[in-house]
């Protein structure tokens, strides 16, 4: 069974494991190998739980609106970081600026996610929930591996929150 909750912390490890080999890259080429897959995993990933985690915390969990809104607004944040990223020379000051605020963004959001809308969401869905869910995230990954057929656009969050309430 695969819990849907248990593949996201697996996400959030890899993601602290790619800011960290950015942190020891040395030369453009491999600051630039390391970034966009890093990138591409944080923009899929933030899709997959607007499509998968989002729409059913925010309808049933305690303080599910809130997080929903909070965490589709975090997304942006880091969106809008990685595409700026892509405006500058690699390794360039510039691009480091907006390397760091995706990080600085992106941690953020993973203590509030771990913290408070995971839990929440545990304490709301049975282990039979998680696991279809689970299985409708890994079906997600395959059908847009390497962000295959997404658009990564930022979303307004209170819309989110009514349209899938």
């Amino acid at each position: 069974m695969d819990d849907i909750t248990a593949l996201i912390l697996d996400d959030h490890a890899a993601f602290r494991r790619g800011f960290a080999r950015l942190d020891d890259a040395r030369d453009p080429t491999e600051m630039l190998a390391i970034w966009e897959a890093l990138a591409l995993h944080l923009d899929i990933h933030a899709e997959a739980e607007e499509a998968i985690l989002y729409p059913h915390l925010v309808r049933h969990g305690d303080d599910g609106p809130d997080e929903t809104v909070d965490a589709i607004g975090d997304h942006n944040k880091i969106r809008d970081a990685i595409a700026e990223s892509k405006r500058h020379e690699v390794g360039s000051d510039a691009w480091w600026a907006a390397v760091w605020q995706a990080r600085r963004e992106n941690s953020e959001h993973l203590a509030e996610e771990e913290d408070d809308a995971l839990p929440d969401f545990r304490r709301h869905a049975d282990v039979e929930l998680r696991a279809q869910l689970g299985a409708r995230w890994l079906k997600f990954y395959g059908e847009h591996k390497n962000g295959r057929n997404l658009l990564f656009r930022d979303k307004d969050p209170e819309r989110y929150v009514q349209e899938h309430r």
